[in-house]
């Protein structure tokens, strides 16, 4: 195991903030107050205007995010395979692609596996591997789960905003985890979107490893006690 992965799994159950809805004048701000708050993962979606109907940010935003915390790179791309060496030189820690973006994602996540952390051998990067919410749960085969570290299940289909969580992802949860224990492998589990504080207490309780947040962590109030709140209940709601 690399110490990215050992690192992550050290702070589960966690909350992943996405950082997109951030003001982009004052992100070293935003980052401040996501620290002092205890956040330990930071979360950036990138999208290609290609697998979804969105575009954002790119390896120099990934790059410029100063920050202890851990880099959760979400590629919502088509055909990721040949830049994944860019994300990862960029100083990604973690990097999700989809089951649906390539058609020999399996290559994907070997190839994943074989790279170097860009801050030094035995880092490792952490390999996720995400599905969209009518994405059948049979392509979690054992090759598949052989190669990743991390499964995210996206309560949303990737790149219209305004939509609500599907309530599906609960069974959907309880699922990969029965399928994760069958294959032997200590995999994490992450429910991406649709997330809002008063969802959050019932997803926690659905018992993932990770959850993904990040409008809900910006609407109102102060963005360092919305964080802290939230990752209070992720961590009170896993207990519970």
């Amino acid at each position: 195991m690399g110490e990215t992965l050992a690192r992550l799994r050290s702070i589960c159950p966690t909350l992943s903030v996405g950082i997109l809805p951030a003001d982009l004048m004052d992100m070293s701000g935003a980052v401040s107050a996501l620290e002092r708050a205890g956040v330990g993962v930071i979360h950036v979606d990138v999208m290609d205007g290609c697998f979804c109907p969105y575009m954002t940010v790119g390896t120099p935003y990934v790059k410029g995010l100063r920050t202890a915390m851990l880099k959760d790179v979400h590629l919502m791309i088509q055909d990721p395979l040949e830049k994944l060496d860019d994300f990862v030189s960029a100083g990604a820690d973690m990097v999700t692609v989809h089951v649906e973006a390539a058609v020999h994602i399996h290559r994907v996540l070997q190839r994943l596996g074989d790279m170097e952390h860009a801050q030094g051998v035995g880092l490792g990067v952490v390999r996720g591997l995400a599905l969209n919410p009518g994405t059948p749960l049979e392509w979690l085969t054992q090759p598949l789960l052989e190669e990743v570290d991390l499964i995210s299940l996206l309560a949303v289909d990737p790149g219209w905003s305004g939509q609500r969580f599907a309530p599906a992802t609960y069974d959907r949860v309880a699922r990969v985890k029965q399928l994760v224990a069958e294959s032997g492998r200590d995999i994490l589990v992450c429910v991406d979107g649709g997330i809002t504080r008063d969802n959050l207490g019932e997803v926690a309780a659905a018992g993932p490893d990770i959850i993904s947040a990040g409008s809900a962590v910006f609407k109102g109030g102060t963005l360092e006690a919305n964080a802290r709140e939230m990752l209070q209940i992720v961590r009170g709601g896993a207990a519970g």
